[in-house]
């Protein structure tokens, strides 16, 4: 089956938010430049420093009353999904009904998992079931889960979310079981590191999962967290890139960068942005990579100098 695809494009950022003033600013930036969301990502264990999400988004709300707050993506599988249910519920409050679940399996570093007790190789299990335990809580009834990880007896959590049902759970991955969950459980799908061609390919595995779950999909999110870099040569971005995911990820990133990164001048990146819509992406989480202190800079570069190259050929093509 096609999934259903929302019709307004958004752009969010990716970031984190290392203290109050810097995460007051972002917010502030953020609603004068008309993006439409804030996400932070997750791990207990990382190459580079990095922040608890929900507590991070939980103090963003704080600032804005319009911007949509999500994780891309939380490594559910590292906690016990009843008392993330209360977390997201609370955060999901907190923003007045404007949060994305983005989740996701992890497992890309091992030690991580080991430090939460958890088998690396139960993750994909361990997410489907999770996911499964927060709508169940989430729904306001009394309710028990038999599953294999999380048993619980009758339980009531309250109070229910603030969006009814919960707030939309997206899913991560790029694996066939992944893109096979979103399709058969998900209310969207989150990706990374991929390119249109195969962001196509994996929209089509979850059309076809969730036509093999006998699900009738009205509205399916659709997004992206893509890594962006604007100069006046495609030369300089690159470099710039290389330099900055090589440390992120701990590796050589000089060809991965290359193949997934957004990079040169404005008109160049927003060719490769009509690319990627045109291929079913809705939402667009962008990371600025680079310098901290120029992360500013590039996101007014792309306001002033990428979005009126693209609006026009989304406005027609939704």
């Amino acid at each position: 089956m096609e999934v259903p695809l929302q019709k307004t494009v958004k752009f969010g950022l990716m970031t984190r938010l290392p203290n109050p003033d810097e995460c007051r600013a972002t917010v502030e930036l953020l609603e004068s430049l008309e993006f439409d969301s804030l996400w932070v990502g997750d791990h207990i264990a990382f190459t580079v420093p990095i922040l608890d999400p929900l507590l991070q988004l939980s103090h963003a709300a704080a600032y804005s009353r319009r911007l949509v707050f999500g994780t891309s993506v939380y490594l559910l599988p590292l906690r016990h999904p009843t008392t993330v249910a209360k977390q997201m519920a609370t955060l999901d409050h907190l923003t007045e009904g404007k949060f994305i679940a983005g989740v996701g399996v992890g497992g890309e570093f091992p030690n991580e998992f080991a430090a939460c007790g958890v088998p690396v190789e139960e993750r994909g299990a361990r997410l489907s079931e999770g996911i499964s335990v927060l709508r169940k809580l989430w729904s306001g009834d009394t309710v028990e889960n038999k599953g294999q990880f999380y048993p619980f007896p009758q339980v009531q959590m309250q109070p229910a979310p603030k969006q009814q049902g919960g707030p939309p759970v997206w899913c991560g991955g790029r694996s066939q079981a992944a893109l096979k969950r979103a399709g058969r459980i998900a209310n969207g799908y989150i990706s990374y590191v991929v390119t249109p061609e195969m962001y196509k390919s994996a929209l089509e595995t979850i059309g076809d999962s969730a036509k093999a779950a006998n699900r009738q999909l009205k509205s399916f999110g659709t997004g992206h967290l893509i890594f962006m870099r604007l100069d006046n040569t495609y030369e300089s971005a690159w470099n710039v890139a290389t330099e900055y995911l090589s440390i992120r990820y701990a590796m050589d990133f000089r060809n991965a960068a290359q193949k997934y990164a957004l990079l040169g001048r404005p008109e160049d990146v927003a060719e490769q942005l009509t690319e990627f819509h045109t291929a079913g992406i809705r939402h667009f989480i962008l990371d600025m990579v680079g310098p901290p202190e120029q992360r500013d800079e590039q996101l007014k570069l792309f306001y002033r100098e990428v979005r009126p190259l693209i609006s026009d050929f989304f406005n027609k093509n939704n």
